[in-house]
């Protein structure tokens, strides 16, 4: 193993750490958002990584790249259920919104 290769490792646990760190302690949507995009970077990271490693960068870069505009393509969506959870309780915390079943 490279040293590059450890860089990674670290920052991508590191990474990791954060975002289940992000979707245990929070009841904020917002937040909870920011959590799985912490960890999709980890994944991402990890994937370059892996691609460095093994001498396939090209294939590496093409799986992150779909997995980005996959993960935009979700941010969207999630903010706009957000929103429009926001707009019909006035509210983003999970504990406030859980009466949506009307």
């Amino acid at each position: 193993m490279t040293l590059i290769f450890v860089l990674f490792l670290i920052a991508a646990v590191l990474l990791l750490v954060i975002g289940i760190y992000c979707l245990v302690v929070t009841h904020n949507l917002i937040r909870i958002i920011l959590g799985i995009e912490v960890l999709t970077k980890a994944a991402t990271l990890l994937m370059i990584g892996a691609g460095y490693v093994n001498g396939h960068m090209d294939v590496a870069q093409s799986y992150v790249v779909t997995i980005i505009v996959i993960e935009v393509v979700l941010l969207i969506i999630s903010v706009g259920i957000l929103y429009s959870i926001h707009k019909k309780t006035g509210a983003i915390s999970v504990d406030e919104i859980s009466n949506l079943k009307e």
